[in-house]
């Protein structure tokens, strides 16, 4: 299904979500070995239709000069047999992780008898809104499954073919194994007014998850009648103390900023205490020039970095997603951890610092879903973490904060027994 009438479209993405619900009903009450037995099941489906997902994937990347996508974008499409290998061990590792439904979070007896257990329990139904990479949609459905959530994907039209190949697998094992077939299902249409139809059915669908751009996080935030996880952009910080060990420093800036830098954790903005600033920031600029990296200074970092570019106000509250960090030099830790507040993005911010009370003053200031002291902003990511496969990183307060793994993908209910006991 590529085109749909209006009133096609309404009924297809009204039917899909009704499907998902009553899926997500039964998930419910599927046990642990059951999910771990459709994960395995599903991986040992991928490997073996290899040649199947990769000539479904030939058709996507055929198709990709048609919308224009970089050679980066072409290469995150593109799979082979390492890289199905690759999805396929990530589902195993998922049915490795504990299961957090059924977990009794707290419980307690009241004075009249009354016994209360607070329990883990799945969300429900998730729609999940993500780019054109193939490894996502088996990561996100894997994710989903294992928490006891039934997930709608609506992958990129880019990687249509290759997420198609990829759900008709685990569909049949779904239903094989004895899991609801319709517990994962992929959009069918490429049609973008198949997101608002979906946005709308706060009935059926439990939270949305957008995981992309940030044009297409503020559309979804703006539409979504149901509540939406989510972070818009990665503005992170790494700043340099007064009491920073130099090669550390160096060393920190570099992952940070260079391991990998069109990710959401990389570091984007440096702040150097005025103190350390000119014994530092010639260390950072040499080691970031070989990359080579555009540093955007204020006046008193240029003249510490010979070659530097003017920042523009901008510049402070920029994700480059490049080869660009924007660099200030501060006066205090007060002075950085208030302008990280007001220019980051409460992603991830960094201190190097070998005095505790700076990291602790550091740590409690910043708002902010994770920080580092003494590491790379690199490290926020649900692997990292040791919390297995994530779904996103959220920038949010309610309901998850930080790597979405299998237990953000919950809430919880009360259970209540009684001996017969009535109100008075």
């Amino acid at each position: 299904m590529s085109t749909t009438t209006e009133i096609d479209l309404a009924g297809y993405c009204a039917e899909t979500a009704q499907k998902a619900k009553a899926a997500s009903y039964e998930l419910a009450n599927i046990d642990t070995e059951l999910k771990n037995r459709w994960l395995f099941d599903s991986a040992d489906r991928l490997v073996s239709n290899l040649d199947t997902i990769l000539q479904a994937n030939a058709k996507d990347v055929a198709a990709a000069p048609d919308y224009n996508l970089t050679d980066a974008a072409v290469d995150r499409l593109r799979l082979d047999k390492n890289r199905v290998d690759g999805i396929a061990q990530a589902l195993r590792e998922i049915a490795a992780l504990s299961d957090p439904i059924g977990e009794v979070i707290d419980g307690f007896t009241r004075p009249g008898g009354l016994r209360i257990v607070k329990r883990r329990v799945p969300l429900g139904v998730v729609f999940f809104i993500y780019e054109s990479r193939p490894n996502v949609t088996a990561d996100a459905a894997a994710i989903c499954v294992k928490s006891g959530n039934a997930v709608i994907l609506r992958g990129g039209k880019e990687a249509i073919h290759s997420s198609r190949a990829i759900v008709e697998l685990l569909q049949q094992s779904a239903r094989e194994i004895g899991l609801p077939g319709d517990a994962v299902q992929l959009v069918q249409t490429t049609d973008r007014q198949a997101v608002g139809q979906f946005l709308s059915m706060s009935d059926c669908i439990d939270v949305a998850i957008p995981r992309g751009g940030e044009g297409l996080i503020r559309r979804v935030t703006s539409e979504a009648t149901m509540p939406v996880i989510k972070h818009f952009d990665g503005n992170c910080h790494v700043y340099v103390d007064r009491n920073a060990d130099v090669p550390m420093a160096v060393n920190i800036i570099e992952n940070a900023k260079c391991q990998r830098m069109g990710v959401c954790n990389a570091c984007e903005s440096l702040l150097i205490h005025a103190d350390i600033a000119t014994t530092v920031l010639p260390a950072i600029a040499e080691r970031l020039s070989s990359y080579p990296i555009e540093m955007r200074c204020d006046d008193r970092a240029a003249k510490l970095v010979p070659g530097s570019v003017e920042a523009q106000e901008s510049d402070w509250s920029a994700e480059y997603l490049g080869p660009i960090i924007s660099v200030r030099v501060v006066d205090s830790l007060d002075e950085a951890v208030s302008l990280i507040n007001r220019h980051g993005s409460h992603h991830t911010d960094a201190i190097v610092t070998d005095n505790v009370r700076a990291a602790e003053q550091f740590t409690s200031g910043v708002d902010s879903s994770a920080v580092m002291v003494n590491a790379s902003t690199r490290f926020n990511d649900g692997g990292m973490f040791g919390l297995g496969a994530e779904i996103g990183i959220s920038t949010d307060k309610f309901h998850a904060r930080g790597p979405c793994g299998l237990r953000e993908l919950t809430t919880y209910k009360y259970i209540v027994q009684g001996d017969g006991n009535i109100r008075t």
